[in-house]
C-alpha cells in the first residue's frame, strides 16, 4: 500500500496445517479399561506428524544393520519418534503463522476498502471546493463580506449577511472535512504499510517452519526406507510395546477408579464424528474430510458438535478451558508431550482417539501411552 491511497490487491492464503498420523486401527476403547485385557492392544501413541513414507515398522530385538551403522531398532525408533514429534512442534509455529497472515490480509483488505472510500470523498470534496473558487472568480475575486458593504440596499444587506454568514460556514466546513480526509488517508497509508511488514514477517516465519517440517519428514522418512521388511515390522511391535507399557504404568495409579464422568450431549456428538473418521490416513495440514492431522481432527469434531475451537494443538491447550486428568470425560482433549505438540480426545474406559503420526490412520489408543501434559474442556460452562 503507497501513501498515494491506491489499493493493493489481497488474496487470503490457503490453510494448512500439518497433521498427526494416526497408528493402526484398533478396537472398542474398553480394550484400554486393564493391563492385561486380550482385547486389541493400543496403538502406538507416537509423537508428531509428518508425511507419510509407508508403514513403519516396529520389534523388540535390536539388529545390527538396522538402518545401517549398527545401530538397534530402538535407536532407529528414538530418532524417527523425535524427527515426527519436532515436525509436530514446527507445524504448530507453521499454522499459527498461515493465521496471523489470514487475519493480516484481511486487516489490509479493510484498509484498502477504507482508502478507496477516502479517496471519493476527497474527490467530492474537491469537486465542491473548485466550484466554490469558480463562484468567487466570477465575482471578480473579491470577497463576499466586501461585497456586501458596498451594498448601497439596506435589505439586501441584511439577506446578504445571512447568506455569506452560510457560506463562511460552508467554506470552513469543506476545508475542515478536507483536512480529515487528507489526514485519514496519510494514517491509512502507514497502518497499511505496517500491517505489510507484519504480514512479510508471518510468510518468513511460515516458510521456515515449513522448511523444517519438510526438512524433519524427510529425515524420518529416510531412517524407515532404510529399513528392510523384517526390520519394519519389528520396529512397529517396539513402537506398540512402549505404547502398551506406558499405558499399563498408567493405568496401575488407578486413574480409572477417578474418571467415569459422562459425557455431555456435544461431547457425545464430538466423539461420535471422531469415532467415524477410524482408518482414514494422516495427511499434513489435512482437516478432512477424507485425511487429517492430530488438531486438524480434534477441529473438525468440535466443529461438528457446534463449537469452534483452535487450530493448532498448542493454541488448544493455550485457550481452552483446563481440567484435572482425573475429572476427565469423554470429549476432553487430551494434550501430550511438554511443547502441547499433540493431541487426542478422550473416548472414555482410559482411551482416547488420535490421529499418531505418518504412514498411520485416525485410531484409538491408550489414553496414556504418551506423556500427558494436561486436559482441555471445549464444553466447559
Amino acid at each position: 500500500m503507497r501513501r498515494d491511497g491506491r489499493g493493493r490487491g489481497v488474496s487470503v492464503a490457503a490453510a494448512t496445517a500439518l497433521v498427526c498420523a494416526l497408528g493402526l486401527s484398533a478396537g472398542p476403547e474398553a480394550a484400554y479399561a486393564a493391563p492385561g485385557d486380550p482385547g486389541p492392544t493400543p496403538a502406538p501413541g507416537g509423537g508428531a506428524g509428518g508425511t507419510a513414507a509407508g508403514d513403519t515398522a516396529g520389534g523388540g530385538a535390536a539388529t545390527g544393520g538396522a538402518a545401517g551403522g549398527g545401530r538397534s531398532l530402538e535407536d532407529v525408533r528414538k530418532e524417527v519418534d523425535d524427527l515426527y514429534r519436532k515436525a509436530e512442534s514446527a507445524t504448530d509455529a507453521y499454522n499459527l503463522a498461515r493465521e496471523k497472515q489470514t487475519r493480516q490480509e484481511k486487516t489490509i483488505l479493510k484498509i484498502a476498502r477504507a482508502v478507496v472510500k477516502a479517496q471519493k470523498e476527497m474527490a467530492g470534496l474537491r469537486k465542491r471546493a473548485g466550484a466554490m473558487a469558480r463562484a468567487q472568480y466570477r465575482g471578480g475575486g473579491m470577497p463576499a463580506e466586501a461585497r456586501l458593504f458596498l451594498n448601497g440596499d439596506p435589505s439586501d444587506f441584511l439577506d446578504g449577511v445571512t447568506l455569506a454568514r452560510k457560506g463562511e460556514q460552508a467554506t470552513h466546513g469543506l476545508i475542515g472535512r478536507l483536512e480529515r480526509t487528507r489526514t485519514a488517508l496519510d494514517r491509512y497509508a502507514d497502518s497499511a504499510s505496517q500491517e505489510w511488514e507484519r504480514l512479510d514477517r508471518s510468510r518468513a516465519k511460515k516458510a521456515a517452519a515449513k522448511k523444517e517440517i519438510l526438512r524433519k519428514l524427510a529425515g524420518a522418512q529416510r531412517l524407515e526406507s532404510r529399513l528392510a521388511k523384517d526390520e519394519r515390522e519389528r520396529l512397529r511391535r517396539l513402537e506398540e510395546d512402549k505404547a502398551r507399557d506406558a499405558q499399563a504404568k498408567w493405568l496401575d495409579t488407578g486413574i480409572l477408579r477417578e474418571l467415569g464422568r459422562g459425557a455431555t450431549t456435544t461431547g457425545r456428538r464430538a466423539v461420535d464424528f471422531a469415532r467415524a473418521q477410524l482408518g482414514k490416513d494422516y495427511v499434513w495440514g489435512a482437516v478432512g474430510p477424507d485425511t487429517y492431522d492430530c488438531s486438524g481432527l480434534t477441529q473438525r469434531a468440535w466443529a461438528t458438535a457446534g463449537r469452534t475451537i483452535p487450530r493448532t494443538s498448542q493454541e488448544q491447550w493455550r485457550l481452552l478451558p483446563k481440567v484435572s486428568v482425573k475429572d476427565m470425560r469423554p470429549g476432553d482433549l487430551i494434550i501430550y508431550f511438554g511443547d502441547a505438540s499433540h493431541v487426542g480426545m478422550y473416548v472414555g474406559g482410559g482411551a482416547m482417539i488420535h490421529a499418531p503420526r505418518p504412514g498411520r490412520q485416525v485410531t484409538v489408543a491408550g489414553a496414556g501411552s504418551m506423556p500427558i501434559l494436561g486436559v482441555v474442556r471445549p464444553d466447559a460452562r
